[in-house]
């Protein structure tokens, strides 16, 4: 297995290590520390060593922050982890605040005492971050100092080390450009941006530029490691060698000077010193880098990482990879709708569902010669209350049995080497009532509304997040996260930057791939998500239009739960796309299917009645 499903926070502990936190403190003459969720990369998985947020306080999400001052502690993290939050830390010791609604830099204007003196570690944050923090404590007097070593790497007596996981090379006929021609097109992007170099902060970056992939961090192919490129073609990897077997040292040799991670520092400082313009991205590199090059003579050039949209618009081949991938998985997703549904309630529990689910992604893997390398994600499997806590994690702790008349939330993706996959369903557990069937069939009209946008380009993320919403509204209803995320090609579940969100600035360009994933949640009852795939494309102009279109071609391919329909709110429309996805779906995931699972299909990609008048 891929997952594991022991506990993996103790609240208790929190407050015995904010008292060791403190007394660090004292001795260092600071009022508070700041610990992020996050490593030197600024990546959304970390590896257990830089875990450091969790061993602080118990809290296992994504993305969070606490600061720790001398009389308080406050944790804070967005939508999707406030109902996890209140139950993995002690609230006697952290109270909880909203990473979006009222993030640190806003808290620390209200909250913060005249002259504070607040510890971080440059590694640790982003220099956009950096900034609006300095400018928060700045305006009531304070300071923002940045530390020589991390507290937490001293307090955590068993830290684990910095992982080596060997390295492996990206096929070209699945990276459809060879590295060579890529560091081309980024070294002359450089220059354009008037730097000399630039720092490849980000792994996905460093993956997708190099043709390379590794295991470092949990359910991402990720080697840990950085770059510095050069307009002049001198390029510089950064990387362990421990981790380069004899094929892939050779082929990394051919591309750049093979560097140990501790040269990074001196090797910047002297770039500086020799007057190089250093191009770094505000929001993905970390403080240090800044600080490095501006202490030695050096220019920072602000600027996007290079890669970052080459690496987000997918080319033929990755697109063609996805497009495989997401049809050996939707075999494997419908194989597990089809078992689920000859359960009986109350016979099976999540944590079975997810090694039914894994061991079905396996063996189509095996089947089609194209095995599954890893879970993208830990998968959610959450019955009854647990699915609406919307990045719920089974542990044996809180495992929960299916039961009567209960709604059953599954999320959950693969890595292949040909692509990643994320998908939701949810679906029922004996009869749903009345109000899940309503409430399951407003999220499906969101879905819908994105599946079938047509948008000019140009048009970003943030313009179109309100179509998902807008039946849901209509009804008084909504969901506290983005409506998309974007997605790598055998790179992370969660690439940015695109995204269909109310922060989702990017424009959406041909060759995106991104999540369409509207929901809603009923605290301490149920959950509804569902989510496809699907990729941005480019459109001649519409009939009698003036200007060529952008369109969503959906990748997932997996049924939808037709028990859970209310068909009078769906219009025509709606019925028609509905049928012929599903249409789609039997199309190409049946001739995968045979037998119980087949016949299964069939029954439930069968056209729906149009007899109302919605």
């Amino acid at each position: 297995m891929f997952q594991t499903f022991d506990e993996v926070s103790d609240p208790t502990l929190g407050a015995g290590r904010v008292a060791q936190l403190r007394e660090w403190l004292a001795a260092k003459n600071l009022d508070g520390f700041m610990v992020p969720r996050s490593d030197e990369h600024q990546g959304e998985y970390v590896a257990e060593r830089s875990e450091r947020l969790k061993w602080l306080t118990g809290f296992t999400g994504s993305a969070g922050v606490v600061i720790v001052l001398s009389s308080r502690a406050v944790l804070f993290v967005d939508g999707r982890y406030t109902l996890q939050a209140r139950q993995q830390v002690d609230p006697a010791v952290f109270s909880i605040e909203s990473l979006i609604a009222n993030p640190p830099p806003d808290w620390l204007k209200e909250n913060a005492g005249k002259g504070l003196r607040l510890g971080f570690d440059p590694w640790l944050h982003t220099i956009s971050e950096v900034k609006a923090l300095r400018t928060a404590l700045e305006a009531k007097g304070g300071e923002l100092i940045a530390v020589d070593k991390n507290p937490i790497d001293e307090l955590w007596k068993d830290q684990p080390d910095a992982p080596l996981q060997p390295v492996e090379i990206h096929p070209n006929a699945l990276a459809g450009e060879l590295a060579r021609d890529k560091l081309a097109r980024l070294a002359s992007d450089i220059a354009a941006e008037g730097a000399t170099h630039a720092v490849l902060t980000d792994p996905s970056s460093l993956a997708w530029t190099f043709n390379i992939r590794g295991n470092d961090v949990p359910h991402t192919p990720l080697a840990l490691g950085f770059a510095i490129l050069a307009a002049d073609g001198a390029h510089r990897i950064f990387i362990d060698k421990r981790k380069l077997s004899i094929e892939p040292r050779a082929y990394l040799t051919q591309l750049a000077d093979i560097r140990p991670p501790s040269a990074l520092e001196p090797d910047l400082i002297a770039l500086a010193k020799a007057g190089a313009r250093v191009a770094l991205d505000p929001v993905l590199a970390a403080e240090q880098l800044r600080l490095l090059v501006t202490a030695n003579g050096g220019t920072v050039v602000e600027a996007a990482d290079p890669a970052r949209i080459p690496r987000a618009t997918k080319n033929a081949a990755e697109l063609a990879g996805s497009r495989a991938a997401h049809c050996r998985d939707g075999a494997a997703i419908v194989k597990m709708l089809a078992w689920l549904d000859r359960q009986q309630p109350g016979t099976i529990d999540e944590i079975r569902t997810v090694e039914q689910l894994e061991g079905l992604r396996r063996a189509v893997g095996e089947e089609t010669q194209m095995p599954l390398r890893d879970v993208s994600f830990s998968t959610i499997s959450g019955s009854g209350p647990n699915g609406a806590i919307m990045h719920y994690r089974v542990s044996r702790a809180t495992n929960r049995v299916l039961a009567d008349g209960e709604l059953f939330l599954v999320d959950s993706g693969g890595q292949y080497q040909d692509g990643t996959t994320d998908i939701t369903r949810t679906v029922p557990v004996g009869t749903p009532t009345a109000e899940m069937k309503e409430r399951y069939t407003l999220v499906l009209k969101g879905m819908i509304r994105i599946s079938t946008l047509r948008f000019p380009a140009g048009t970003r993320g943030c313009d179109i997040d309100a179509f998902a919403r807008v039946a849901l509204w209509q009804h008084g209803l909504d969901f506290a996260h983005g409506t998309g995320h974007g997605v790598g090609s055998y790179l992370s579940v969660h690439e940015g930057p695109q995204r269909i969100a109310k922060t989702g600035t990017q424009k959406l360009l041909a060759g995106m791939i991104l999540s369409n994933e509207p929901g809603y949640y009923k605290e301490g009852h149920y959950g509804i998500r569902l989510e496809n795939l699907i990729v941005v494309t480019p459109e001649a102009a519409l009939p009698g239009g003036d200007i060529a279109m952008h369109a969503f071609e959906t990748l997932t391919l997996a049924p939808f739960d037709r028990r859970m329909l209310q068909p009078e709110l769906l219009n025509k429309d709606e019925l028609q796309w509905l049928d012929a996805y599903h249409a789609r779906v039997l199309a190409e995931i049946g001739p995968m299917l045979d037998g119980e699972n087949l016949a299964w299909l069939e029954k439930a990609a069968a056209a729906l009645p149009h007899d109302h008048k919605g």
